[in-house]
């Protein structure tokens, strides 16, 4: 009787909204037994035709769409768009609004890193770690609330500069009373540190936490080269590549800051990297409020800017990797073609080779760890 027992593969639909995932993706797991024998993840329920809408806006008008892109950095997705631009236009931005680029795309990584941290913390069944994150990500809203008025898609960059001056006044339950954002800002991340150090303290001599991560989901350096893997992902296999060191752009070549890595590629290895950039953030957004230039935040420009016929290619380090933007102009007032190369696809494709073999319970904490955004893949 017992030679006629048989054992079976099976498979197990993951969504297309599983509350472990940042978006709706279904994956197609292949499990033997408690075992995940192969993985298919299944995209494409979030595609809005974003790039097709470029043809049909003036460039101005198209960067609230920008923000669709990647709802936790909009900062960043406006950011790729508007270099594009300008390099297409010849438009140069003001030394002071290029400053304060650098400053809300830095905080606004600090705060997706933020995110990513308490998430992906509750997920492994840590509580505490999420609250405190979102406590000091409510903080950076705060200041990008007081800036340009909204929470989450700022629509804030603008050909030239930025949408607005840094605020005169931020006013909220931790600043004390009211500041200027400068004195907010810094406010902020000096208080920041600790609470990063403490945050970093419950869980890196966790007996659990490292039980989940240490040794899960390794990404080995030549697969992740391989299949155009970036951003904390990318550093944390070993790889010390970062767009704002290898191509720089803006005010970064005056700035001081290191490119944090860790060796094993594995999902403590990726929590690490984004813990220490974070720190790293830190120091980017000091300098630049100890250096912002006086006068104006944004060039006078036309409402509508005519460009010569030509392309042209940006690439910036979003929170999540090398975010690119490809713009075709055919001498009007719109893009003929636009092409983001965003992140997210490739740091999703290297899942089902870290899945494989894997015990199906460590597929939630490897698939966290990769941080990818669905809306920047369905486009």
């Amino acid at each position: 009787m017992a030679s006629m027992l048989k054992t079976e593969e099976f498979y197990l639909n993951m969504g297309p909204q599983h509350p472990s995932m940042h978006g709706v993706l279904r994956l197609m797991v292949k499990l033997d037994g408690e075992y995940v024998a192969d993985c298919e993840p299944i995209i494409g329920y979030l595609h809005r035709s974003l790039e097709k809408m470029a043809e049909g806006r003036h460039f101005a008008q198209y960067i609230p769409v920008t923000d669709r892109l990647d709802y936790v950095t909009s900062m960043s997705a406006n950011y790729v768009y508007v270099l594009a631009v300008e390099r297409l236009a010849d438009i140069v931005p003001t030394p002071r609004g290029d400053y304060i680029r650098a400053i809300m795309v830095e905080l606004n990584r600090i705060a997706s890193h933020l995110l990513w941290f308490g998430t992906n913390s509750l997920e492994l069944g840590a509580t505490t770690p999420f609250l405190y994150a979102f406590t000091e990500r409510e903080k950076i809203l705060d200041m990008f609330e007081a800036t340009c008025g909204q929470r989450l898609t700022y629509n804030y960059l603008r050909l030239g500069g930025v949408a607005y001056d840094l605020p005169r006044k931020v006013e909220a339950s931790w600043t004390d009373g009211p500041k200027t954002f400068e004195q907010a800002c810094e406010k902020f991340l000096n208080e920041l540190l600790p609470v990063v150090d403490m945050c970093e303290g419950l869980l890196s001599e966790n007996v659990i936490f490292l039980k989940r991560t240490k040794g899960v989901g390794i990404l080995p350096r030549d697969l992740a080269v391989a299949h155009g893997v970036s951003g904390p992902n990318l550093r944390a296999s070993g790889v010390k590549y970062d767009i704002r060191k290898a191509v720089p752009y803006s005010v970064y070549p005056a700035l001081e800051f290191d490119v944090p890595t860790q060796p094993d590629g594995d999902s403590w290895a990726r929590y690490k990297v984004r813990m220490d950039e974070i720190r790293e953030s830190t120091k980017l957004v000091l300098q630049c409020l100890a250096n912002l230039p006086k006068g104006k935040y944004k060039q006078t420009l036309p409402n509508r800017v005519w460009v010569q016929p030509g392309e042209v290619y940006s690439r910036i380090e979003s929170s999540r990797g090398d975010l690119g933007a490809y713009l075709v102009a055919n001498g009007s007032e719109k893009a003929w073609r636009c092409k983001f190369r965003t992140p997210s696809f490739s740091n999703l494709c290297v899942l089902p080779h870290l899945l494989k073999g894997a015990l199906v319970a460590d597929l939630i904490a490897i698939g966290a760890s990769l941080d990818f955004v669905l809306p920047e893949i369905d486009r």
